[in-house]
């Protein structure tokens, strides 16, 4: 059984954009109108000096719980008996979605969240 780029997608898409969405997040508020572009800018300061790390780490454990997600219900894998048994195919799944996921982050944050950010004169 192989692992698909939809399906690899499906398990990512949620924690990236989670573990993103203390840059995004004052992007958005600009493209919505919801706030001027100093205010995007001075939360983006404080999101992204203060609280990084809380958004990753939140990103992380929804990218594991979406594994553990994946592997029970896609997969019919829900025991720990049934993930030894076929642990080579778990370490493959696990390893394929977390390179994925790690990959997408610095893609969707530093191109697309950076650019969009730049183009609005967030920041810098």
């Amino acid at each position: 059984m192989k692992t698909s780029i939809k399906s690899i997608l499906k398990i990512t898409g949620i924690p990236v954009l989670v573990a993103s969405l203390y840059c995004l997040t004052p992007v958005i508020i600009v493209l919505f109108g919801l706030g001027s572009v100093s205010i995007a800018t001075s939360l983006a300061d404080t999101l992204y000096g203060t609280y990084a790390w809380a958004f990753r780490i939140a990103g992380l454990v929804l990218l594991a719980l979406s594994i553990i997600w994946y592997l029970r219900r896609e997969k019919g894998i829900c025991t720990i008996d049934e993930a030894k048994r076929r642990r080579n195919e778990v370490l493959n799944v696990v390893g394929v979605v977390l390179t994925a996921g790690v990959v997408g982050y610095f893609v969707w944050l530093y191109v697309v969240v950076e650019y969009a950010g730049k183009w609005l004169s967030i920041w810098n």
